[in-house]
């Protein structure tokens, strides 16, 4: 007896339905659906919700995209649009061009902290179109750049992951800074007594950077870690 193959879920893997409500497209949904997600965040995007916010029934949503899943991976592909790749003639500007592209991937992350709780569960992201673009991007700007063909894949892959680690781990911070309601300095200055009290009795831990401004502070620690990444990689380039 035949088994029946099971069709992968994601909305990359199966043809967009032909009929479309006049009245709302995809590309509507999506956007709205960002929006929902920057200012209330990954909770509240229910079909429900959405579809008031578009005064339509969540019925019509589903002509569009066939559940919640679907529709994240169509928010985050439409986030990752906002990505930035230059393109280079000279070998020599790689590190300047890969700077730029990362400084835009994390910038991006920070826009959407939604973001912290979604890459590690989106499903097949890495066949939407705008990822697509932005791998494509990312392979040209690294042979340009001098890296063997066979190595591009791996080390771009080092670079994403480092900005992406970053990025989630300062987009959560976001992310409680807006459920406090409290500005970053206002935050750090509340938890700083317990911080050090929590490490009087480890001399290693202290922290001596308390009195600079928080945002330079995350900005300095991105660019050291990605200063170090860009490093390795550079010895790398043919």
């Amino acid at each position: 007896m035949a088994v029946e193959k099971q069709q992968i879920g994601s909305v990359w893997t199966r043809p967009r339905r032909g009929r479309e409500q006049p009245a709302l497209t995809r590309e509507q949904i999506v956007a709205e659906a960002v929006g929902l997600l920057d200012s209330e965040g990954m909770e509240a995007l229910t079909m429900r919700q959405l579809g008031a916010r578009l005064n339509a029934g969540a019925t019509s949503l589903y002509r569009h995209v066939a559940n919640r899943d679907e529709l994240i991976e169509l928010v985050v592909d439409e986030v990752y649009g906002e990505i930035r790749v230059p393109e280079i003639a000279d070998p020599a500007d790689w590190r300047t061009a890969t700077e730029t592209c990362a400084e835009s991937m994390r910038a991006m992350i920070l826009r959407h902290p939604w973001m912290a709780s979604t890459l590690g569960q989106v499903g097949l992201s890495y066949l939407g179109p705008n990822v697509m673009r932005l791998n494509d991007g990312l392979v040209g700007l690294f042979e340009a750049g001098g890296f063997p063909a066979a190595e591009a894949g791996d080390a771009i892959s080092a670079v994403m992951s480092y900005v992406v680690g970053m990025g989630i781990s300062e987009a959560a911070w976001l992310a409680l800074l807006a459920r406090t309601g409290q500005t970053e300095q206002e935050l750090i200055d509340q938890l700083r007594p317990a911080a050090e009290e929590a490490a009087k009795d480890y001399p290693r831990f202290q922290q001596d950077d308390w009195d600079m401004n928080p945002t330079e502070r995350r900005d300095r620690k991105f660019r050291y870690g990605l200063d170090r990444v860009l490093d390795g990689l550079n010895a790398r380039r043919g």
